[in-house]
């Protein structure tokens, strides 16, 4: 069956030589046309990633704060993954927890209460999802347990009065990159 050669500038009728998917009538036409698709293919990508810069540019503070709470939870949930539950110490492996999505980031002192310490690695510990978002945290168990792991004087710093933040979105890019980070070199270290 003849088909025409998908090289624009020859574009004549051929009878495929060696497989029923060649394109081309012959291999010089194949590199031709190959490199005007290379092209094609490296001009989409260019086109992709300004797309993509134009869109972080228009992102407001809020967008970026939420992109940075979820690389920063997803950061804990690594850091914390062959841990039990900061409240009820129920294992990783437990029957009744089915998939690894059945984890929370669960903070000591909420968002809502402590802004500040939103980002903070001491305040934020892996917790399972019947603790943080059915019992509101479980944090008096929560407590018990963060004195065994960051100690007396760190649970009472943590207590204490902050300073408020407000961060910037310069700032908030270059935590979202932070964490990205961590996560990543928490995941080779599990490796």
């Amino acid at each position: 069956m003849a088909k025409r050669c998908r090289n624009q500038n020859c574009a004549k009728l051929f009878e495929p030589t060696f497989s029923s998917l060649q394109v081309c009538c012959s291999y010089t036409c194949a590199a031709e046309w190959a490199k005007t698709e290379k092209g094609k293919a490296h001009a989409e990508k260019a086109a992709r990633k300004e797309h993509r810069e134009r869109k972080a540019k228009l992102k407001t503070r809020s967008e970026w704060l939420s992109d940075v709470q979820k690389e920063f939870n997803a950061y804990i949930r690594e850091r914390d993954k062959n841990q039990p539950c900061i409240s009820c110490n129920r294992q990783p492996n437990d029957g009744d927890l089915l998939t690894g999505s059945r984890w929370d980031c669960g903070h000591y002192r909420s968002v809502g209460a402590c802004p500040e310490l939103r980002f903070n690695e001491l305040n934020a510990h892996k917790q399972c999802v019947n603790c943080n978002r059915d019992k509101s945290g479980n944090i008096v168990e929560y407590r018990i347990n963060l004195v065994n792991r960051i100690g007396r004087h760190l649970l009472h710093w943590l207590e204490g009065p902050h300073e408020p933040k407000k961060y910037t979105i310069a700032e908030l890019k270059e935590l979202k990159a932070i964490f990205k980070k961590k996560r990543k070199e928490a995941e080779k270290a599990d490796e």
